[in-house]
């Protein structure tokens, strides 16, 4: 016997025993039709007919869901579900697997058995915990990213090459992500941590989606806007941590030159979130309501429009101008994307196209116009007493980057 082999039938036997195991334990009747030998049992078949051949795992696979459905007709009275019945059959076929590739078969294996042992769990969640809307919510998200997103085309469809549907329906896409991200975090953690916590973590894919995503929040409920500010202004820390690193990955003598700004951005932007995170500690917030609706698509399809405009404007100004407004149309176009922005100023300055001195204030201003963006999309999307908290998180940090500079020359 090669090791090929006795690897596949041990494996085989492990997964057996296991699923058997859980599902006997789970399950918690004596007279149980299949258990931890019938499920070894099983697996073990499963893995011997397929190195016998197909025609032999055929037969064997038909027997075993022949007896399958005989053992249901007669315990469906007492237990109509169809849990140990799939779980039987299915051991079947990994132990085929197990012959084919036994790392997979065990991976598969496990979470079978994972599966059968969140019974309890996975039914709390979807009777309980979720409430009918967050399931549409999910559903259109899963639609939207997984569904739409793979049939739109990917080449732009302006004359300047700057916006495709791949990539407008993608800013769609991660608003609504950031605001399911935020709902789930705030029913896990409560809104004083949940929502900073998905603010800042969510602001390493898109803060000006976070900044949407909190805002819509905190519509909702006004009682969560210092909590919905902090996390927007948290996003935004998390976008600058990136920022930093995109310019000193394309130009670290830009880096270097710009440090003591960006440091001082980091610093006042800190400050201010932690300021609003504080008050949302003091405000007696209560608990979201279970249909409570984790986005909004109207307002993700807005966002996504106004950023794709912005895009279009840019690509308009850099071809008429060229290369007189390059950086005028650098910080245009980080109104839509800061750190593309970031990275097209650095580039201009390691290729010698601008020099140092001009390209630090460039940083800047790509910084500063991304912050007047933000504080639009605050304002938009969650009123006034929002956008004016996230606003004062916005206007410090390019503020000290500019106070920063100016000191350090």
């Amino acid at each position: 016997m090669s090791d090929e082999t006795l690897h596949a039938l041990l494996t085989a036997l492990g997964m057996g025993l296991m699923i058997g195991l859980v599902r006997e334990r789970m399950h918690g009747q004596p007279q149980l039709a299949a258990g931890t030998r019938t499920h070894a049992l099983a697996c073990l078949l499963g893995c011997v007919a397929w190195m016998l051949g197909a025609p032999a795992f055929a037969v064997g696979l038909l027997l075993v869901g022949g007896l399958t459905i005989a053992s249901y007709r007669q315990t469906a009275s007492q237990d109509p579900g169809l849990t140990g019945e799939v779980a039987l059959l299915l051991t079947v076929l990994l132990g085929a697997l197990a012959a084919v590739d036994a790392s997979l078969a065990a991976a598969l294996g496990v979470l079978v058995a994972i599966l059968l042992l969140a019974k309890a769990p996975m039914q709390k969640l979807s009777r309980e915990l979720i409430s009918e809307s967050e399931l549409q919510d999910a559903l259109m998200l899963g639609a939207a990213a997984l569904v739409v997103m793979p049939l739109l085309p990917t080449e732009p469809l302006d004359p300047w090459g700057a916006v495709s549907p791949t990539t407008v329906w993608r800013i769609v896409v991660l608003v609504m992500a950031v605001g399911m991200f935020g709902h789930v975090a705030q029913r896990l953690f409560g809104a004083r941590w949940g929502l900073p916590l998905a603010g800042f973590f969510a602001g390493f894919v898109s803060s000006s989606a976070a900044v949407t995503g909190m805002g819509q929040s905190a519509r909702d409920n006004r009682a969560r806007t210092a909590a919905c500010a902090a996390a927007a202004l948290l996003a935004n820390l998390a976008s600058l941590l990136l920022f930093v690193a995109v310019v000193g990955t394309v130009s670290p003598p830009l880096l270097s030159a710009a440090l003591p700004a960006l440091a001082a951005a980091v610093l006042a932007l800190l400050t201010v979130a932690g300021f609003w995170l504080w008050r949302a500690n003091q405000t007696d917030m209560p608990p979201a309501a279970d249909s409570g609706r984790a986005f909004a698509l109207s307002q993700a399809l807005l966002i996504a429009a106004l950023i794709a405009g912005v895009s279009l404007l840019a690509a308009w100004l850099g071809q008429r101008f060229g290369s007189a407004g390059v950086l005028v149309t650098t910080t245009l176009v980080a109104l839509a994307e800061v750190h593309a922005a970031a990275a097209g100023v650095a580039q201009l300055q390691i290729s010698g196209a601008v020099p140092l001195e001009l390209a630090r204030w460039g940083v800047l201003a790509v910084l500063g116009a991304s912050c007047l963006a933000k504080t639009v999309l605050a304002f938009a999307s969650g009123g006034t007493r929002y956008g004016a908290a996230v606003a004062t998180g916005l206007i410090a940090m390019p503020s000290a980057a500019w106070l920063g500079l100016l000191l350090s020359n």
